[in-house]
């Protein structure tokens, strides 16, 4: 070769490392990550599944959730199944009738409620019939009008009132004294349990909360002011599944001195579906054809 040429060694050229080498993840941390973002994905699925109702029971799971007073949603639960197997005809459910008629005492008003509404699905059980009319006097409308719906099923129009009730506006009052801090928007929905207004006494709060599904009326109590206990605080109409079996349940028993109530439900409106406005001319119908004969 050439003398005058350059000579080269030849050695390896070494890259330097990405980054993805740089930081390569230790299988201890790598398994970690991998378990945090399997409990993320399980613990939403647990939840639903311990408070989804639509998962089947056993016998032996619905006597022993019948009876599970630290679970109440377990009873809840069991009494949504009985109530499905009672709709089927399925005979198995009597050997739970009395713990239905027990739960009609029941602490908690979510269950009071679940249960009034699965004893109607009965009317032959007497003892489902007594149950319902002592529920007339809880202490919950919702429990209340529930235990009303299904004495319709009895042919039993002792809770009328009440049904009456269930089409109209809702007063909410205070249940303790106390200085207004918080009030809900006038015209907004309301679930079951919204808070609508907040009471400060000292260092206790106290929320008032709605006792029905519906829609703020009004609200009368202005942040700052004091109320005393039983002030009426705000007003809430009726939600629209209230209202349409309220009009069903007076299809069956109504009498010509409900149809002031059940007429103001006849025409369009943006807070009631077209099916509310259609009962109500149903049950009018209906009424009018009683009276006649």
């Amino acid at each position: 070769g050439d003398k005058n040429a350059v000579s080269m060694e030849t050695s390896e050229i070494k890259l330097p490392d990405s980054p993805a080498a740089r930081h390569k993840m230790p299988l201890r941390s790598k398994l970690l990550f991998y378990l945090v973002a399997w409990l993320i994905v399980l613990m939403p699925f647990l939840f639903w599944r311990s408070t989804w109702f639509g998962r089947p029971l056993t016998d032996r799971d619905l006597g022993t959730y019948l009876k599970d007073d630290h679970k109440p949603r377990h009873i809840q639960h069991a009494l949504v199944q009985i109530g499905d197997l009672m709709s089927k005809a399925d005979t198995r459910v009597r050997q739970w009738y009395p713990d239905l008629v027990r739960l009609a005492t029941y602490p908690v008003e979510e269950v009071r409620n679940t249960d009034a509404w699965v004893m109607g699905q009965d009317a032959s059980y007497p003892d489902f019939h007594r149950a319902l009319l002592t529920m007339l006097d809880d202490r919950s409308p919702l429990v209340r009008g529930n235990a009303a719906l299904a004495l319709v099923r009895f042919g039993d129009p002792s809770g009328r009132p009440q049904i009456i009730s269930m089409l109209e506006p809702m007063k909410v009052s205070a249940p303790t004294s106390g200085v207004v801090t918080a009030v809900a928007r006038s015209g907004e929905a309301a679930n079951h349990g919204t808070v609508l207004v907040k009471l400060q006494s000292g260092s206790d709060v106290t929320e008032v909360r709605a006792p029905i599904s519906g829609r703020i009326k009004a609200i009368s109590a202005q942040p700052g002011a004091s109320v005393p206990a039983g002030t009426d605080v705000a007003v809430l109409d009726p939600g629209s599944d209230q209202v349409w079996e309220a009009l069903r349940a007076l299809y069956v028993i109504g009498t010509p001195d409900d149809l002031a109530h059940v007429t103001r439900y006849e025409g369009e409106t943006p807070e009631y579906p077209q099916r509310v406005a259609q009962q109500a001319v149903e049950t009018e119908r209906a009424i009018r054809q009683r009276a006649s004969r």
